[in-house]
C-alpha cells in the first residue's frame, strides 16, 4: 500500500474514532455541558454538524479502504 494512502487513512481513522466518541449515546452535547436532554429533540447547531462530518469520515474512511484493495490486490 502507498504510504501517502496509509497515512490518510490512518488520520481519517482517529478523526472518526474522535468524532463517534464526541457522540455521547442519549445525551448529545447539550447534555455534555450541562443541559437537559430528557425530552425526545431533532440535532441542531454543532450536533447535526458533528452528525455530518462523522458520515462525511465514514465515507472517506470507506474510499480509502476500497483504494488500498484495489492498489494491494
Amino acid at each position: 500500500m502507498p504510504a501517502p494512502l496509509a497515512i490518510g487513512q490512518l488520520i481519517v481513522a482517529v478523526a472518526l474514532i474522535f468524532a463517534i466518541l464526541l457522540q455521547a449515546r442519549g445525551s448529545g452535547l447539550g447534555g455534555t455541558f450541562g443541559g437537559d436532554s430528557a425530552v425526545y429533540r431533532s440535532r441542531r447547531g454543532i450536533e447535526r454538524r458533528l452528525w455530518q462530518f462523522t458520515i462525511v469520515l465514514i465515507v472517506l474512511f470507506g474510499v480509502f479502504s476500497l483504494a488500498s484493495y484495489v492498489l494491494v490486490g
